[in-house]
C-alpha cells in the first residue's frame, strides 16, 4: 500500500491534444502518451535516441511561452499542453552534389531566404540540441561552409528551429548542404573510408553482418560498449 500511495503522490496531470490526463511524472512525454492509451505509430522514430521524428511543441499552464523538445527526451510537467504535428516545416532543395560547387554563390541560389536572417536568436532557443543555429546560418551567408558544417553537425533534422523563424530560413537544410559540400570537396580524403567501402561492396563482411543479427540484444549491447573506437 505505501508502495501505491508514493507512485499516486507521483502523478502530474498534463493535456495531449487538449485532453487531460493523469500520468506518472518520471515518464516522458512519448512513454506518457502511451500510458495514456496513444498507440504511436508517426512521429516515434527511434524512441530513446536523437533522430529528431518526435519534435514537438509543449507549453506550461499560466505560461504563454510556446517551447519545443523531443518527446522521447522531455519528461512531462504538472500543467503541461502538448500538441504534435506530421512533420516540422524545412524546405529541401534539388540540387546534384556533382553539379554544385562549395561557393557562397550556392547558398545564395538554393537557400536566399538566410540573407533575410532578422538575428532574433529564436531558432537557437528552440534547438533541441542546444546548437548554435543562428551562427551556422551567419557562416552559411558568409560562404564559410566548413564552419557552417562543423557548428551544425550535431543536428537531428527536427525542424524546432525552422518553426520559430520568422524569416522561413529552412536551417537544417542549410546545414546539411553545407556538410555535403565539405564531405565532397573540402574535407581531405579519407584512405581507409575508401578501402573499407570496397571491401563492403565485395562483400567481405557479410557473414560477420548475419552473425551478428543473430545475437540477443544484451550481447549486442556489450559488443557495442566494448567496441574498439579508432583515435
Amino acid at each position: 500500500m505505501k508502495g501505491q500511495r508514493k507512485t499516486m503522490s507521483n502523478m502530474v496531470n498534463v493535456y495531449f491534444f487538449g485532453k487531460k490526463y493523469e500520468v506518472p511524472g518520471d515518464k516522458t512525454i512519448m512513454t506518457a502518451m502511451e500510458y495514456a492509451g496513444y498507440s504511436l505509430t508517426r512521429g516515434c522514430g527511434c524512441r530513446h535516441g536523437f533522430c529528431g521524428a518526435c519534435a514537438t511543441i509543449y507549453r506550461i499552464k499560466g505560461d504563454n511561452t510556446l517551447k519545443t523538445c523531443l518527446a522521447c527526451q522531455k519528461q512531462v510537467e504538472d500543467g503541461m499542453y502538448v500538441a504534435s504535428i506530421p512533420f516540422f516545416p524545412t524546405d529541401k532543395r534539388t540540387y546534384s552534389m556533382d553539379e554544385i560547387k562549395p561557393t557562397q554563390q550556392i547558398m545564395m541560389e538554393l537557400y536566399p531566404e538566410i540573407y533575410s536572417c532578422i538575428g532574433c536568436n529564436a531558432c537557437t532557443k528552440a534547438c533541441t540540441q542546444d546548437l548554435n543555429v543562428m551562427q551556422y546560418i551567419a557562416y552559411a551567408q558568409r560562404g564559410e561552409l566548413e564552419k557552417c558544417a562543423e557548428e551544425s553537425f550535431d543536428c537531428v533534422s527536427c525542424g524546432c528551429c525552422s518553426v520559430r523563424c520568422p524569416a522561413e530560413i529552412s536551417h537544417p537544410m542549410v546545414g546539411l548542404l553545407a556538410r555535403r559540400l565539405t564531405g565532397k570537396y573540402l574535407a581531405p580524403e579519407t584512405e581507409h573510408l575508401k578501402v573499407r567501402v570496397e571491401e563492403i561492396n565485395k562483400g567481405q563482411y557479410d557473414e560477420l553482418i548475419e552473425q551478428v543479427m543473430q545475437k540477443p540484444i544484451t550481447e549486442m549491447k556489450e559488443l557495442y560498449n566494448t567496441r574498439e573506437i579508432e583515435k
